[in-house]
């Protein structure tokens, strides 16, 4: 038996505590406030949305907090995930660098996204909470937290941006089968949608306005808390799994990277993979280089403003400081769903801000066509999300052949396109076009950020 199978085989090495990079940090990111009073909030102000214990989560600065039992019991059906060499890749672009790839979709819902539905789900039932109301963009946070809720008997309803509900049917079934249940947004179901329908009956939809309508739903039934696939620091820190299992990994094959690749939209998978390795790097470690990309046509990272904004396009939320495109920026239609969020993760924001990470943004059709070569050369078809990555990592291997560089690069293939078939359909009869944003509607969202003092 090789040692990859038996480290796949050994439950031993799923990791036993999530890491928190809030305790490395050299300064701590800006406090969350409350949209009224301006001021930091306080646990009893997210109560309403979260179980006390996610909220407590949320602002630790602990290094470490255990996996429990039950969560970990669940990850050893796909964990640890497989870490490969992409050694055909390396060979079709005749590049010095290593490749490797973490490959998160072997999960049941095939994406990195059950790491934190699984825990989220758990300390909701732990909590006693009977429902959990959430959005999705492409389908992948949807599906993993409609499996998390099966599996804790927790009734999940789930508001599906709609270009990507009508783009991605099949995530919606998956869904179903579940036991969620999944509506286009904006829906008629809440004051939020209503608001928006009324202003244009056939709106794609947006995170922001899905967001918006999860919230509305948990914050006024007693019944029911809320679930965020993306953005948050508990969310970010339960993807931690993904780089503590890498760094062992690399370790046996005694490697370690010099550069971290992932895409972002709201940022976990990215801060996932990347953020155990700048942890050890702010601790005194080897110094990588960590790369974010993001779709240029919802552009956070590299086109967005550094301000205090609201999460949601109806203002339900508290502010949090991240690089936004405005909270009422409506992305085009572009098939990677799960990228098109108006701000980034206020911990990616900050580390990008210390200069920790950088970021790159590329097209649609260029992305999918480096998805394309990758498929062919190591015979897994990345999701549109996914083929981000695998852009920015195939342009550093590049990179590293013009400067006669042997350097290892590590990117997170943060799930499959097997429910995204029709894109790749769509790319390869050229109906697949790159779609920009509008330069005016940017700057009136990002004129209407809500004035926060210094």
């Amino acid at each position: 038996m090789t040692d990859t199978v038996k480290y796949l085989l050994d439950e031993s090495r799923i990791p036993r505590r999530w890491y928190n990079i809030m305790a490395d940090l050299p300064t701590p990111p800006p406090p969350v406030l409350h949209p009224g009073t301006k001021k930091p909030v306080g646990p009893d102000d997210l109560a309403p949305l979260f179980p006390m214990s996610l909220i407590l989560q949320e602002v630790s600065t602990d290094r470490e907090i255990d996996i429990p039992g039950p969560v970990r019991e669940i990850y050893k059906q796909w964990r640890p995930s497989p870490l490969f060499r992409a050694r055909r890749l390396e060979k079709a672009l005749q590049t010095p660098a290593k490749i490797y790839y973490k490959y998160e979709g072997v999960s049941p819902a095939g994406s990195h996204k059950p790491n934190t539905a699984v825990a989220q789900a758990f300390y909701n039932k732990e909590a006693g909470v009977k429902k959990i109301a959430t959005e999705t963009g492409a389908g992948q946070w949807g599906s993993a937290l409609a499996m998390a809720g099966a599996f804790f008997g927790l009734e999940i309803k789930v508001f599906m941006v709609r270009v990507s509900y009508n783009q991605k049917p099949y995530r919606r079934a998956l869904m179903e089968t579940f036991g969620a249940k999944c509506i286009p947004s904006p829906s008629s179901e809440t004051q939020s949608g209503k608001a928006i329908l009324a202003q244009r009956a056939d709106h794609p939809g947006s995170l922001g306005i899905a967001i918006s309508e999860a919230v509305e739903v948990a914050a006024t039934n007693d019944d029911t808390k809320y679930a965020l696939g993306s953005v948050l620091n508990h969310v970010l820190m339960h993807q931690t799994v993904v780089g503590q299992e890498a760094m062992a990994q690399l370790e046996m094959a005694g490697d370690y990277p010099d550069i971290i690749v992932g895409c972002t939209g709201g940022g976990s998978n990215f801060a996932g993979i990347v953020f155990p390795f700048i942890g050890a790097q702010l601790r005194g470690g080897k110094k990588i280089r960590a790369v974010a990309i993001e779709p240029a046509a919802c552009p956070s990272l590299t086109r967005g403003r550094y301000a205090y904004d609201f999460g949601d396009t109806g203002h339900l939320t508290p502010l949090v400081k991240m690089h936004t495109l405005g909270s009422t920026f409506t992305p085009p239609p572009f098939h990677a769903g799960g990228l098109r969020y108006h701000g980034m993760a206020p911990l990616i924001s900050h580390c990008q801000e210390l200069k920790l990470i950088e970021s790159k943004a590329y097209t649609q059709t260029e992305v999918f066509s480096a998805g394309v070569q990758f498929a062919r050369a190591e015979g897994i078809v990345p999701a549109p999300e996914a083929n981000h990555a695998v852009k920015g990592a195939i342009d550093e291997a590049l990179r590293c052949k013009t400067e006669g560089k042997g350097k290892t690069i590590l990117f997170n293939l943060c799930g499959h396109g097997h429910f995204d078939m029709q894109a790749y359909t769509d790319y390869f009869s050229g109906k697949l076009t790159d779609q920009s944003y509008d330069e005016k509607e940017l700057a009136m969202a990002l004129a209407g950020l809500p004035s926060v003092s210094a």
